[in-house]
C-alpha cells in the first residue's frame, strides 16, 4: 500500500463497503469526500462528514500508518490545523494531538479489496513494455480514449505555440516556418534547424521566396557549408549568400547540422533544400494550410516538393552519388509533418481566434495512416489493431505520459484494471 493509492481509492470511492467507523467505534458518514489536493497541504480539501450526529466540514489527511503524522511533522504545520478526519490504512499508534482535538481516525484496511493492492503492486513493479502488460486486454480501453488523448496532446502543443507567438509578436507565419524547420530536421537536427529558422527574420523569407536558389543559399550559408566552395553550384550559392548577408544584414552566427547516423535521404542538405522548395512553391503557405478542409488538401501542398536538381545526384556538396533521382518527400514524411506541425498549428490558430473546430481537426487524424514505430509495435503485440493516426497518436501520447512514468493511477486503463474484477 502507498499513500497515493490510498488517496486514489478514496477519490474514486473504490471500497468493498462504506460502513465506516472510527477507532472508537463511532459511525462515520462521509457526506462529501472532498477535493483531491495534489499540491502541498492536506490531501483532500472541503470535505464533509457526519459523526455522532454532528456534521464537520474541513480537510482530510491520509497516511499509510498513523505514525506518519509524526514523521511528516504535521503537528506544527498551520496547514493541518483544520483537519476533521485522519484516514489511514493501518493504525499503528495513537496520535495524542489528534485525540485531544477530537479528530477521529478512520482505518481503511478492512474496506479495501486485497486484489486491488495485488494488481497495483504488479503494475508498479513490472519491467514490461507497459506496466499492465500481463493483465491488459483491449476491453479495458475507455470510450473516447483516443479522442481525449489527441485533444490533450493538441492542447499541450498549443501552449508551446502560444509561448512562441508571444515571443514573435503573434506572427503565425513565422511560427509555422520555425515549426516546419524543426520537423524537417527530424530528431537529429530538429533543434539546429529551428535555430537556423529563428535566426532569420521571416520578412527576409517572404522577400526572397520567389527565388529558390536564394532560399537554399540562405539556409546553406547559415549552416556554415559555403565557406570553401567545391564546385560551380556552390560558388553560385555562396555568391547569393554573400549578397543576402549584405542586403539584409544577416548575422554571422553559424549553426552546424549533423550527418552522423542519418540515412542519406535524411541528410540535412536534402531536407533544407526541400524546405526551400516548399516555401518557393507556395507563396501563401500559411493561408493554404489554414484553409485546408481535409487531409487530401494538405497532402497536395507537399506532394510535389523535392530538393533542387543539384541534389538529384548528390547527398553532400561536391560528391556525385551513384543514385541519380529526384529527392521528393515520402508519404510517411509528409504525414509526420502534418501530424507534428500542421494540425497542432491549425488547432492553435482557431483556438487563438476563439473558433471551435476540435471535431474538424480530429477528422483529419481519421484520414491519416497509423504510424509505425517501436511504441505502436508494442501496442500491437498486446492485441490492438489500430488503423488510423488518431489511434497511433493517442497510443504514443498515452505511452509517454502514463506508461513510461508508471502513472497508472491517473490512467483510464489503469483505473478499469484496478476497479474491475480480475476476470473482467
Amino acid at each position: 500500500m502507498t499513500e497515493k493509492l490510498l488517496q486514489y481509492l478514496w477519490n474514486y470511492k473504490v471500497f468493498t463497503h462504506f460502513d465506516f467507523k472510527d477507532l472508537e467505534g463511532n459511525s462515520v458518514e462521509v457526506l462529501d469526500f472532498g477535493k483531491w489536493n495534489t499540491n502541498s497541504g492536506p490531501d483532500f480539501l472541503t470535505a464533509k462528514i457526519k459523526i455522532s450526529n454532528i456534521i464537520l466540514a474541513g480537510n482530510i489527511e491520509f497516511h499509510v500508518k498513523s505514525s506518519d503524522w509524526i514523521f511528516h511533522n504535521h503537528s506544527q504545520d498551520p496547514n493541518y490545523q483544520n483537519i476533521i478526519l485522519h484516514v489511514v490504512f493501518q493504525n499503528d499508534c495513537e496520535i495524542e494531538e489528534l485525540k485531544n482535538k477530537n479528530v477521529p481516525t478512520l482505518q481503511l484496511r478492512n474496506h479495501i479489496d486485497e486484489n486491488i493492492m495485488w494488481k497495483y503492486e504488479k503494475l508498479i513493479s513490472g519491467n514490461q513494455f507497459i506496466a499492465c502488460e500481463n493483465i491488459f486486454n483491449t476491453k479495458k480501453i475507455p470510450i473516447n480514449f483516443h479522442e481525449e488523448n489527441v485533444l490533450k496532446r493538441l492542447e499541450e502543443k498549443s501552449v508551446e505555440f502560444e509561448n512562441s507567438l508571444s515571443q514573435f509578436k503573434n506572427n503565425f507565419e513565422a511560427i509555422l516556418f520555425h515549426s516546419l524547420a524543426y520537423s524537417f530536421g527530424l530528431k537529429v537536427n530538429a533543434y539546429i534547424f529551428r535555430q537556423i529558422a529563428e535566426s532569420i527574420d521571416f520578412t527576409v523569407i517572404n522577400k526572397i521566396r520567389q527565388n529558390e536558389t536564394q532560399l537554399e543559399a540562405l539556409f546553406f550559408g547559415i549552416s556554415g557549408w559555403l565557406e570553401t566552395p567545391e564546385d560551380q553550384h556552390m560558388k553560385i550559392w555562396k555568391r547569393e549568400f554573400d549578397f543576402l548577408t549584405s542586403k539584409f544584414n544577416i548575422s554571422g552566427l553559424k549553426f552546424h547540422p549533423k550527418f552522423l547516423r542519418l540515412r542519406p535521404p535524411n541528410f540535412p542538405t536534402i531536407r533544407l533544400s526541400q524546405l526551400a522548395s516548399l516555401y518557393h512553391q507556395h507563396q501563401n503557405l500559411f493561408s493554404k494550410i489554414i484553409n485546408s478542409k481535409n487531409a487530401e488538401e494538405l497532402f497536395k501542398l507537399f506532394k510535389n516538393i523535392k530538393a533542387s536538381v543539384y541534389w538529384d545526384n548528390h547527398y553532400n556538396f561536391g560528391k556525385i552519388s551513384t543514385v541519380d533521382q529526384p529527392k521528393i518527400l515520402s508519404k510517411d514524411f509528409i504525414e509526420l509533418i502534418i501530424l507534428n506541425t500542421i494540425l497542432p498549428l491549425k488547432y492553435t490558430y482557431h483556438k487563438y481566434h476563439h473558433e471551435e473546430i476540435a471535431d474538424e481537426i480530429l477528422s483529419f487524424y481519421h484520414h491519416l495512416s497509423f504510424e509505425k514505430n517501436s511504441v505502436t509495435d508494442g501496442w500491437k503485440k498486446l492485441g490492438l489493431k489500430p488503423k488510423t493516426a488518431l489511434e497511433s497518436q493517442s497510443l504514443i501520447y498515452h505511452f509517454k505520459n502514463s506508461c513510461e512514468e508508471k502513472n497508472c493511477l491517473n490512467c483510464g486503463i489503469g483505473f478499469k484494471i484496478l476497479k474491475e474484477p480480475s476476470n473482467a
